[in-house]
């Protein structure tokens, strides 16, 4: 019980410890973040939108 509890603060000092190494993004680095992450999800549903032509509607047509 003792190496449990331990554990728990050690692992809890860790933690501690990154949150006090990060900071608030400025309004840059936010939005270039935001676009990033965008162009993303964007490209992933394209992606999956072509499959699904590709497997779906394109058997229908022929």
């Amino acid at each position: 019980m003792k190496e449990l509890n331990s554990n728990i603060g050690q692992t809890l000092r860790s933690y501690l410890r990154v949150l006090k190494l990060t900071k608030k993004p400025s309004r840059e680095e936010f939005l270039t973040i935001a676009k990033v992450a965008g162009l993303g999800i964007l490209a992933i549903g394209f992606v999956g939108f072509i499959i699904y032509v590709l497997l779906v509607e394109l058997p229908r047509m022929v």
